[in-house]
């Protein structure tokens, strides 16, 4: 059972061997545990601390050093929450001025802990019993932090001012797990969140990046977040969480730090004012957030760019414009869409190399690359191609990555 897992090491001489353990490395694991059971330690104890030293190792990408004080799941693990993003959500909740927060469906605590550290009264409620083990330990450096298994249908808000839900989005059966894509499936599902909303408690709620805009309330703030490129959630704030002015935004987190794209008007595809023009120039892929958020219109007025068609995310302009919305790249040469032609093309410019990226159009880049690279001779130059349409007509576009 997974409760196996945790509690071996909820005791001194579990907690003494976990935190006595160096670095996971795989290679390592099957020799390390032959010694560790050499050395007298039950076999339970040992699988459950390597579990553990594995699992640390995986959450300092989300967490950093915080991960080597932590318990995890896998799967809690996998759904939680990055911690500088968890730490915008708590900054939510002090901007507002709100001191006592219920954390519904808090899986191992990474929302909790980063509004905890800003001492903010915390109830974290988790159903899993599990789960909740390895929160109250994450939990434990926070004295205003207080876990709770139950559900979250089920527990008194009475006294408490803010809610933050990051309700289940997969559904478990004997055939492994299925995400499920309708909001009223979730657990809980959106239509609880509203009626807490209605409460006139701060409300914020973690939703996939993928929830479709027709879903979104219309009290509701919705931001999308995307780090080095990779869209992780969609946020829906109510009440004081949500900024004024403020209908939809993209905050787009790298390397250049952050910036945020936003609209005061919720998003309507039949009125996105957008022009179209040739492509040429500089094309810009926008990122994803940027998409989810139905901003594509808005950034090209921002950049003084068009569109390229008015159905597909990628924008152009004449001269190079600057932006952390999107990625640029020079546009070399503009050829039809013709695989026997490109073949010949990557052949003659000594090609064995290729990136191909690809939007509005359904070839699948892998096998196009394929393709195109055997019998070739692969050479020793590199390109990338941009494959999308104008209208009825697919193109494949030459283009060159700009780096500033």
């Amino acid at each position: 059972m997974a409760q196996d897992v945790i509690s071996p090491l909820l005791t001194v001489a579990g907690w003494e061997l976990l935190s006595s353990l160096g670095p996971y490395r795989d290679a390592d694991s099957l020799k390390l545990n032959e010694a560790l059971r050499k050395a007298g330690h039950a076999p339970e104890l040992v699988a459950a601390a390597l579990t553990q030293s594995r699992l640390r190792a995986k959450a300092e990408d989300k967490f950093g050093e915080f991960a080597h004080q932590m318990l995890f799941t896998q799967a809690g693990l996998e759904q939680a929450t990055r911690l500088n993003i968890a730490a915008l959500h708590a900054q939510r909740f002090t901007t507002a001025g709100i001191t006592s927060v219920a954390d519904l469906g808090c899986g191992i605590g990474a929302d909790s802990l980063a509004m905890a550290s800003l001492d903010l009264q915390v109830t974290a409620v988790e159903m899993d019993e599990v789960t909740a083990a390895c929160t109250t330990v994450n939990l434990m450096p926070f004295p205003r932090a207080t876990v709770v298994c139950a559900l979250a249908e089920d527990v008194d808000l009475d006294g408490i001012d803010g809610v933050w839900l990051d309700p289940a989005r997969r559904t478990t059966s004997t055939s492994g797990t299925t995400r499920l894509f309708d909001p009223e499936a979730f657990s809980p599902p959106l239509s609880f969140v509203e009626r807490l909303a209605d409460s006139g408690k701060a409300v914020g709620v973690k939703m996939g990046p993928g929830i479709p805009h027709e879903a979104i309330p219309e009290t509701a703030e919705a931001q999308w977040i995307s780090v080095n490129g990779d869209v992780v959630e969609a946020g829906l704030y109510f009440n004081q969480l949500a900024r004024p002015g403020v209908r939809r935004a993209a905050l787009v987190i790298g390397a250049h730090g952050s910036a945020e794209l936003s609209s005061a008007v919720p998003f309507d595809p039949a009125h996105q004012n957008a022009e179209t023009g040739p492509l040429a120039g500089y094309l810009y892929e926008p990122d994803g957030a940027v998409i989810r958020a139905g901003l594509v219109a808005d950034l090209a007025r921002t950049m003084g760019a068009h569109l390229v068609d008015e159905h597909i995310a990628y924008l152009c302009s004449e001269e190079f414009c600057d932006t952390p919305f999107a990625r640029a790249y020079k546009v070399l040469e503009v050829r039809p869409f013709n695989v026997k032609a490109l073949k010949s093309w990557v052949k003659a410019n000594r090609i064995g190399v290729l990136d191909i990226k690809k939007r509005g159009v359904s070839t699948t880049p892998e096998e196009l690359r394929r393709q195109l690279l055997t019998g070739s001779g692969k050479g020793p130059n590199k390109a990338t191609l941009v494959l999308t349409r104008i209208g009825d007509d697919r193109v494949a576009v030459v283009v060159e990555p700009h780096t500033c």
